[in-house]
């Protein structure tokens, strides 16, 4: 682990900037473009990584798409110290956007997210009448972060987006490697079991149980519209993949668990992050593991991966922490 530093909020700007393209050249493989994906609702990525034929970047690797653009208006802030993040989306006549499609239970989603994917946020901040979203935040960790808001405007044949803006994290600076690929994640007294995993420009199928003292969870209550909510993050440049299980609530054929299920296509090889949010007795956990796209899944480690994470909605949890570090609903 390296040492920790002091970095200012210039420090941390400057280290977004510097920092996301050695990341990228350091964390990612080729791009593969084998074929093209089946479609998958709304969230699904070309299998291009960006820049090549055929295809656009994944998403939050952009600022503007679509006409669209992420305003982020609290462009730093101070480790450990709490904060409002407030942001806009704008269209292309420069006005902030005040409609949108509510997709998930939820007009917007909010990700933040380190660069090193040691700390993750899952949030929904509240909008004002003029366009302008936010919300309390607290980060525990400095350095350079992503903030990414997946969304749909409400107009006709809009598409869903998800935009990106660095933040910067000012304070001691102290990067965590990334986690070794895990099959087990342990979180609040919860254990999470991974089967299946990502492959490149392909959909492919990941299983996760839900078990807690050893016994399976059969009654996981309904979280944003399902009994799981699956994010994925590319280790080096974070790209994002935002998919859902396959299944809803009261569809007559889903069962509020041990198992969720989901489909994913990731846009290149590589080793992604992926952050499982699901709801149990009014309080929801996030459990994270480390994938490699093309990959078989590794084998459980001794000790079980983790992260931080949380969310900023009502049913919140007192963190638990572990030597990786701890999850916080």
């Amino acid at each position: 682990m390296h040492a920790g530093l002091k970095i200012s909020a210039f420090a941390a700007a400057l280290a977004a900037t510097f920092g996301t393209a050695y990341g990228v050249g350091k964390g990612l493989d080729p791009v593969v473009t084998e074929s093209a994906p089946a479609s998958h609702g709304s969230h699904e990525e070309s299998p291009d990584a960006g820049g090549g034929a055929g295809g656009h970047a994944p998403g939050g690797l952009q600022i503007s798409e679509g006409g669209y653009r992420l305003d982020l208006k609290t462009p730093s802030v101070t480790a450990g110290r709490q904060s409002e993040l407030r942001f806009a989306i704008r269209d292309g006549d420069g006005r902030a956007v005040t409609a949108y499609r509510r997709e998930h239970d939820k007009e917007l989603h909010l990700i933040v997210a380190s660069r090193d994917l040691a700390t993750y946020r899952h949030l929904h901040p509240a909008r004002a009448a003029d366009g302008t979203w936010s919300i309390p935040v607290a980060l525990p960790r400095a350095g350079d972060y992503r903030v990414f808001a997946d969304f749909t405007p409400a107009r006709k044949n809009a598409e869903n987006l998800t935009l990106g803006a660095d933040l910067a994290v000012s304070g001691t600076y102290a990067p965590q490697p990334l986690p070794a690929p895990d099959t087990t994640a342990t979180v609040d007294g919860y254990q999470v079991q991974l089967t299946g995993g990502l492959r490149p420009g392909a959909e492919s199928e990941v299983k996760l149980k839900v078990s807690r003292a050893g016994k399976p969870v059969t009654d996981l209550q309904p979280y944003l519209g399902a009994y799981g909510h699956l994010v994925a993050l590319r280790s080096g440049d974070l790209a994002y993949l935002h998919v859902h299980p396959n299944g809803e609530p009261g569809d007559g054929r889903t069962a509020p668990g041990p198992d969720i299920s989901f489909t994913a296509t990731a846009p290149s090889s590589g080793s992604y992050r992926l952050f499982l949010d699901f709801k149990h007795e009014g309080r929801v956990h996030t459990a994270a593991f480390t994938v490699k796209a093309g990959a078989a899944s590794a084998p459980a480690a001794d000790r079980p991966a983790t992260t931080d994470s949380g969310t900023a909605d009502s049913e919140t949890a007192a963190p638990s922490h572990t030597d990786g570090g701890g999850h916080g609903h």
